[in-house]
């Protein structure tokens, strides 16, 4: 279009002078030099056709955000919101002014006059704090916290059995030597009329010291922080002290039941451990129990295995308890002490042989499961026990049978190896190696 407007003017201006008789021919030859010589210049357009908005401008940033940082309902309920990314201050540690290569520039980040002395641009050297602010910039990205194996809990996907600190301080109550075990951690999720499905958190936490003291809770709560921090509360303030044999088991075996779940516990030596499910296992760390055995029957569900425990373990009955309900001496008999009965508890008035009735149940174990008896299946032989050879095995060990208890019987009575026989056969007694001389080393040697 320009180039076309431009021939036209040519043209007018190129016989415009032929058709004027008064000029002359060099004046027509100095206008037409002037005219080619324009048009060999490269006219650049002073107008460009832009357009006002874009998608950068017309976008705020929460809503660019937004769109990277969010799933939608249908998205949440098929896991795909478990990995977003997080919202990111792209600004934090930015100083307006300076970059990579620190540059003096008067009225932005120093200031124009240094007291009389007008400064100028110039590059300064490098400042080592630029990496501390870079380092800064990169933190924002959440990473994976690595934990020590006994802090990540009874798995590494959740929560359940990891520690969350003492419940916090009410008034002038300090909650000194406590600690909160998580026992369970899940979604929930309900139909609402103006909000649809809303989901919470629930929470199910166990706080003890180790010393008799827990008690436990159940808070719910949009947050999962919210939530813990409810939980720890409500356990505060429901704390229970349980009675403990010696400081470190229960008092006596008991069979407990809450809905369909039945425990049986059953009371164990000093040293053997805690051999049960693992939010009862969290429950005996929080109460102090240190020995125990018990079995879980029928439901699993954990909130009623924890009520089932307890129950079990408010209902136990100390010893001189048991000897004043049943009016009899409560007599215990240990194989350490060579099964020497040993009365732990007497009543006040004890009943006479003459009122005792016939079907009345006098052993203890029976007596606190209330008349029950724990159905134990038969353990049977292993398959290798039918093989012939089997019993040629038996027979080749039978002369060391029972060798490392006699070993540690004699070595009690008698101080070595030696026996009632050593006196009359002084030939048999062991005699000590003889210790290797320096003098003989040195002439093996040689």
């Amino acid at each position: 279009m320009i180039r076309t407007c431009l021939l036209r003017v040519y043209g007018l201006a190129k016989n415009s002078p032929r058709n004027v008789s008064f000029v002359n021919n060099d004046i027509h030859n100095l206008f037409t030099d002037y005219i080619h010589s324009h048009l060999l210049k490269t006219y650049i357009p002073l107008v460009h056709s832009t357009r006002s908005t874009t998608f950068f401008i017309n976008k705020s940033a929460d809503e660019l955000w937004k769109g990277v940082t969010t799933v939608s309902n249908a998205g949440k309920r098929r896991g795909r919101a478990k990995g977003l990314i997080k919202k990111r201050d792209l600004n934090k540690g930015q100083i307006i002014g300076v970059g990579k290569i620190s540059m003096q520039f008067p009225g932005l980040n120093t200031p124009v006059f240094r007291g009389k002395e007008l400064l100028q641009q110039q590059k300064l050297p490098v400042d080592p704090e630029r990496e501390k602010f870079a380092k800064l910039q990169h933190s924002a990205v959440s990473k994976k916290i690595k934990l020590s194996p006994l802090e990540r809990g009874w798995t590494s996907a959740h929560i359940g059995g990891r520690k969350v600190g003492p419940p916090d301080p009410i008034g002038e109550d300090t909650f000194d030597g406590f600690d909160t075990w998580i026992l369970e951690s899940k979604l929930i999720s309900h139909m609402t009329g103006n909000l649809g499905r809303k989901s919470r958190i629930s929470i199910f936490v166990i706080t003890g010291n180790g010393n008799g003291v827990a008690g436990f809770a159940l808070a719910k709560a949009p947050v999962q922080k919210a939530a813990i921090k409810t939980a720890k509360h409500r356990a505060s303030q429901r704390l229970m002290y349980i009675s403990r044999c010696k400081e470190h088991t229960v008092l006596h075996d008991f069979a407990t039941q809450f809905g369909k779940t039945k425990i049986y516990v059953k009371k164990m030596h000093e040293g053997y451990g805690l051999v049960c499910h693992r939010a009862i296992k969290a429950c005996c760390e929080a109460i102090g129990i240190k020995d125990m055995y018990a079995k879980v029957e029928g439901s699993i569900n954990l909130q009623h295995i924890i009520k089932a425990f307890f129950i079990g373990l408010l209902q136990q009955k100390s010893y001189q308890q048991l000897a004043d309900e049943k009016r009899l001496h409560l007599v215990e008999f240990k194989s350490e002490n060579g099964n020497y009965p040993e009365v732990i508890a007497s009543p006040s008035k004890v009943r006479k042989p003459e009122e005792m009735k016939s079907y009345e149940i006098l052993d203890f174990t029976q007596y606190v499961l209330d008349g029950k008896i724990r159905l134990q299946k038969k353990k049977y032989p292993p398959f290798y026990t039918k093989h012939p050879l089997y019993k040629t095995k038996l027979v080749k060990l039978e002369r060391f049978r029972n060798f490392d208890e006699t070993r540690i019987k004699l070595m009690a009575e008698y101080g070595a190896l030696h026996s009632f026989l050593t006196e009359k056969y002084p030939e048999a007694k062991l005699r000590p190696k003889p210790k290797r001389s320096e003098n003989n080393e040195m002439t093996e040697e040689e």
